[in-house]
């Protein structure tokens, strides 16, 4: 959430912050609705305060008392609906935008620089679930018997491969300095809630509610949970993680979007990174876990693009985010494989995360980003095709078990 007592001295920053974003009106509700419930809160007390008369009450007295019970039974209702309401709008107003977050919505991201060069292939590429053969494929048709529509089988070679894709990265993610960790999927609300994925986006997500658990869409929330209600000293930050995990989403409002395949499934596996660090330190990390994700996917030998993310697009809890857009052949365009966001103190006040220095605590900041997913694996197989359907494996992947190659053999 926003920094509140910040915003009460610098309004027309914030709001011009969030104007960005469209929420400066959402902004200006919250300052009215939070200068009506001080109000209340000092009306609560004074009336709390009022000290009943020494010895029998007279008559006067009595029906002061009577009056003074009622203005605080019906302050302290209009200080609870206060409350809510200023609940509700600090849950819900995103981040601010970093002043080198481009303005727009999707699709209008500035592409900050490509690598690689796009294949020119003598024949019409195949895409993964055509890319398929006796050694190895993607299947859905069995996925969806199972589990329904977006489940996916990943089969022999293929499975082989994705497996090699984790192990690969984690390797080199943990090369880094980061602590791997093998979290819960399984988490709950508060956790949810102080990562900024409520309630927000409640309609991605899968709730058990006889748990009153929900299935984690991604590690970040286990990962910025494993810190939540502590204090952190200054000489242990930054503080790097690292967890593989499967997760799940709904991809609610995505209807008609990348149904044919596993590009967009309900329930895929991904590497993560997540970092705490001191407020200064976010920008440089976040630039960091940035070229780590690079690294990655020129290891593959994947064409990509970097994209710095529009304000539009961002969720709630980023203050900038950059995806890496791996080139799809099949599609003839750019797509996501990875992402990195600076949510600086964000989820830190949600999760109540601070830091003690020598001027007191204070909340600190963090910075995710994604090691890997299979879409990666995905761009492998179309880039790396031959006219026969054969996909030469990235020699970084043989080294971790994956075959060779991926198709016909013999």
């Amino acid at each position: 959430m926003i920094d509140l007592k910040a915003a009460r001295k610098e309004p027309d920053y914030f709001r011009a912050a969030l104007a960005r974003r469209g929420a400066a009106q959402d902004f200006d509700d919250l300052l009215a609705v939070d200068a009506s419930w001080r109000e209340l809160v000092d009306q609560v007390d004074r009336l709390r305060s009022q000290k009943r008369p020494k010895g029998a009450p007279t008559a006067e007295q009595i029906e002061e008392l009577k009056r003074l019970k009622e203005e605080l039974r019906v302050a302290e209702e209009a200080l609870d609906t206060a409350a809510a309401h200023r609940r509700q709008l600090l849950d819900t107003i995103p981040n601010l935008p970093h002043p080198t977050a481009p303005a727009g919505g999707e699709d209008e991201g500035e592409v900050v620089r490509t690598w690689g060069e796009i294949p020119v292939f003598p024949f019409t590429p195949k895409d993964h679930l055509e890319l398929a053969s006796r050694t190895g494929w993607v299947d859905m048709k069995r996925g969806a018997r199972l589990s329904g529509a977006r489940f996916a089988y990943r089969v022999g070679d293929v499975a082989l491969a994705e497996q090699a894709l984790y192990r690969f990265v984690l390797d080199r993610v943990i090369s880094k300095g980061f602590t791997y960790l093998l979290p819960p999927v399984l988490v709950n609300e508060r956790s949810m809630y102080g990562t900024g994925y409520l309630p927000t986006d409640e309609s991605n997500l899968y709730r058990l509610d006889k748990d009153e658990l929900y299935l984690s869409g991604t590690s970040e929330v286990a990962l910025g949970g494993f810190h939540m209600d502590e204090r952190l000293e200054a000489h242990e930050l930054p503080a790097r993680y690292t967890a593989f995990s499967t997760n799940f989403r709904r991809e609610a409002g995505s209807a008609g979007k990348d149904t044919r395949g596993m590009f967009r499934v309900h329930q895929f596996d991904k590497v993560e990174m997540f970092v705490f660090c001191l407020p200064e330190q976010s920008e440089q990390i976040h630039d960091e876990i940035l070229a780590y994700e690079e690294e990655i996917v020129q290891a593959l030998g994947l064409p990509y693009r970097v994209v710095n993310i529009a304000v539009g697009d961002l969720g709630n809890p980023a203050a900038k985010k950059y995806d890496i857009e791996a080139w799809f052949p099949s599609q003839e365009r750019y797509r996501e494989v990875t992402s990195c966001s600076n949510t600086t103190d964000y989820q830190a006040r949600r999760l109540n995360t601070r830091v003690r220095r020598e001027s007191g605590t204070e909340f600190l900041h963090t910075v995710n980003g994604t090691g890997i997913t299979a879409r990666a694996l995905l761009a492998v197989m179309e880039n790396f095709q031959n006219e026969h359907g054969v996909v030469a494996v990235p020699e970084v992947l043989q080294q971790y078990g994956a075959p060779a190659t991926l198709g016909k053999r013999g």
